[in-house]
């Protein structure tokens, strides 16, 4: 039997026995202080609580298995810091704002990392040049109003503060226009929409924050056992990274509804 029909056979049986045949491959490429057999339990947990989920799974066990594998990659938690989303026939991986603070914080250059929503009634000034972060007075407890914008910072161990992404509605909105998935009636956006402004506000905070030497090596260790993976798997993770000092580690993808709208270099609506 091949490898894809014996995923096909396996996700007849159900997912979760799908997710457990394959748990020396998702071993590889966890993370090393991700403990497999958990991260397994978890993943299938999410699928007996979610049969929507569970039979797009069965019908497409390879777009199952290709998200199922950047989770791993990424060393998420599955339905936690990393959702399994069905669009049709497809199931799409999508990190959310926590696993993107997770992985920052993960790369051990983070002591703390500030994301919030801007609304119409809050309180709010920014200085570029003149501030090294904004001051954001909301009213908690009072009718904050719609939301105008977003941002995020991050506090280095060195006592620095990171570059700060502020982001008005306009240039949110841009970012959900490119998304293939926004205007679903079950796409994240329709379905948190203030959750996805903080993803993108930290998504692009993500590429000013440095990453640690170790954090870059276990990126690559996890993509170099991508040669010993089953071939049912292979082609789901991304190109290897980079090994170059940019503090830029993006190339280490992950399924994404983000997507990133093109700039000029004058625009000024790209982000700070």
């Amino acid at each position: 039997m091949s490898q894809t029909s014996q995923a096909i056979e396996l996700a007849k049986q159900g997912p979760g026995a799908l997710v457990k045949e394959y748990e020396d491959d998702f071993r590889l490429v966890l993370p090393t202080h991700v403990k497999p057999e958990q991260w397994v339990r978890v993943a299938q947990s999410v699928m007996r609580r979610d049969p929507k989920l569970a039979d797009v799974a069965r019908k497409n066990p390879g777009s199952f298995l290709s998200a199922m594998l950047r989770c791993a990659h990424l060393g998420l938690e599955p339905g936690e810091t990393f959702h399994l989303l069905p669009f049709g026939n497809e199931i799409t991986g999508i990190t959310d704002y926590k696993g993107e603070i997770e992985l920052m914080y993960r790369a051990g250059e983070v002591t703390s990392v500030v994301a919030e929503v801007v609304r119409q009634g809050d309180q709010f000034e920014w200085v570029p040049g003149q501030m090294d972060r904004p001051e954001h007075k909301p009213d908690w407890f009072g009718d904050r109003g719609d939301m105008v914008g977003v941002y995020a910072y991050a506090l280095l161990r060195s006592g620095a503060v990171s570059r700060v992404v502020v982001m008005g509605k306009a240039e949110v909105m841009r970012h959900k226009a490119v998304s293939k998935t926004a205007s679903r009636s079950d796409s994240p956006w329709q379905k948190w929409p203030e959750a996805m402004w903080l993803k993108t506000a930290v998504h692009e905070l993500r590429k000013w924050v440095p990453t640690s030497p170790e954090y870059r090596q276990e990126m690559l260790r996890s993509q170099a056992a991508t040669e010993d993976i089953s071939p049912a798997l292979a082609g789901a993770l991304p190109e290897p990274i980079h090994t170059g000092d940019s503090y830029n580690d993006d190339e280490i993808a992950e399924g994404e509804i983000v997507d990133e709208p093109e700039y000029a270099p004058d625009d000024p609506e790209r982000p700070m």
